[in-house]
């Protein structure tokens, strides 16, 4: 007998959990299937870039001052390629431009969130077999209570880099075999002190250490004499300290090490986000060298941009091609931290021949322009979505920054607090405008229209804006009826 839902998401990790919590605020009956019983605890991934925080911010997950009006800009120092040199801004009415949170704690808080609007959450299941038909994709997964079998109109593998939807249908990737190896464990040296701190280049690698509490120190290692023969296989004390005092070039025993683990930069990007009714999202669509903490927050706006289109499909409400748009979104924006991140494991080698590469990098990424485009790369916030206009606006696609408004209904907000609702809103500002509200009335049971006050720092007096925060019409592109259609189907 087979268990119905709406979607199924394999994998309840933060990425899991978080599509969870969208898609079941949304209305849509949803499952998850996550193979472990409780949250992992382990050190993992703790860095929420500034495009990140900014969407969850938008969708209520994240605190934020209401009716933000700061101006100018705030800036954020960061490394890249290991060096202090990166400056990362956003405007001041937005939220920190990095925020640190660990994995786990997210992974509590979305999950909390997904079972409070109705999600299944189910763990300890663990996925073994998928399929999908014309119709259906179908789940089968082994538990406490045995063998369950699922069917859905949607299924999403968010099942991570050992992704066990990416393998039994067979999604093609771009790969790039490992060529380092690098180790992480939370430790407690034998002698205070003895354990680098910061980031620290040596001539056979990097130690990168953060003193913690009770003596405890988070230790990084990256070795690049070329990769563990088995980067699966359990990382030991004895190994672990081995490897910190040949990098260092001094004896650093070690009197305890915890959460232990071993990581490369193997890579792979698939080729394809989407098989008929299956999707990937997060680390079962692509992995990289974790270095600039940007895989957990590439993972998360894969969800806020997939969420509310698998929503809209549902309810029929989608335009043609809706759900395809998630891949030609999300795919470059993966390709670009791919990248990035195997350029600055490059600038990294610790061979002193890359020192005149090292500082000419660094003095342009000082520069005012360099740090904007890099600090850009780095946070997201350079993403642009391709348009999908016959006659594209110069704004479609780009982000819509935080700004203050008074509506006609509501009095004073802002944008954030607008987008709360997870709804498309058509923001018409200052008089008239009669014609363009007139265009959207047949999607009324889609878009909500809001009349404010003029905001001079908006480029245009009207914008549909998309649930994720990003330009999806003004004025100077295509008729408003014609995108509406293109995003939402047909008028009632």
């Amino acid at each position: 007998m087979r268990e119905e839902a709406q979607v199924v998401i394999a994998g309840g990790g933060p990425v899991g959990m978080l599509m969870a919590a969208e898609l079941a605020g949304y209305g849509v009956d949803t499952v998850v299937l996550e193979t472990k019983g409780t949250t992992d605890r382990h050190p993992k991934a703790g860095t929420l870039h500034a495009r990140t925080v900014q969407s969850l911010v938008r969708r209520g997950y994240l605190d934020h001052p209401p009716l933000s009006s700061g101006t100018g800009t705030v800036a954020t120092p960061f490394h890249f390629g290991g060096f202090p040199v990166l400056t990362i801004t956003t405007p001041a009415a937005e939220p920190t431009p990095l925020l640190k949170r660990s994995q786990a704690d997210l992974e509590s808080e979305f999950e909390t969130q997904a079972r409070k609007r109705g999600a299944r959450v189910l763990r300890e299941y663990e996925v073994t077999e998928v399929d999908q038909t014309e119709g259906y994709a179908e789940a089968v997964a082994e538990g406490p209570d045995g063998v369950r079998r699922f069917r859905a109109e949607y299924l999403v593998g968010a099942d991570g880099a050992r992704s066990t939807v990416r393998e039994r249908l067979g999604f093609s990737a771009d790969i790039h075999p490992p060529t380092v190896s690098a180790m992480m464990g939370v430790v407690r040296p034998t002698e205070p002190g003895s354990v680098p701190q910061g980031w620290q280049r040596t001539p056979r690698g990097w130690i990168v250490g953060r003193e913690q509490r009770d003596g405890h120190h988070l230790v990084r290692t990256l070795n690049y004499a070329g990769a563990h023969p088995d980067r699966h296989s359990p990382l030991t004390r004895q190994e672990l300290q081995d490897e910190l005092s040949w990098i260092a070039g001094r004896d650093i025993p070690l009197a305890d090490a915890q959460s232990l683990s071993r990581f490369s930069d193997f890579t792979r990007l698939v080729h394809r986000y989407r098989q008929g009714r299956v999707f990937l999202a997060g680390d079962a669509a692509h992995v990289h060298f974790p270095i600039g903490g940007q895989g957990l927050s590439t993972g998360l706006l894969d969800v806020l941009n997939l969420a509310w289109k698998l929503a809209h499909a549902l309810r029929g409400t989608a335009g043609a091609g809706l759900l395809d748009t998630y891949e030609d979104e999300r795919r470059p924006a993966a390709q670009r931290v791919v990248d990035n991140t195997r350029a600055q494991l490059v600038l990294m080698r610790p061979e002193s021949d890359l020192d005149p590469l090292r500082e000419l990098v660094g003095e342009l990424i000082t520069l005012e322009q360099g740090s904007h485009l890099v600090g850009g790369l780095i946070s997201a916030q350079d993403t642009v979505h391709p348009s999908r206009s016959g006659r594209a606006s110069a704004w479609e696609g780009r982000f819509l920054d935080n700004v203050p408004l008074t509506t006609d209904d509501e009095g004073p907000t802002d944008v954030v607090g607008l987008l709360r609702d997870g709804r498309p809103t058509l923001l018409l500002l200052g008089a008239g405008h009669e014609a363009t509200a007139a265009a959207a009335d047949g999607w009324s049971h889609v878009v909500r229209t809001v009349r404010a006050e003029p905001q001079p720092s908006l480029p245009y007096d009207a914008l549909l804006v998309r649930p994720d925060g990003y330009v999806a019409w003004t004025p100077d592109g295509d008729d408003l009826a014609d995108s509406l259609r293109t995003w939402f189907g047909d008028p009632r």
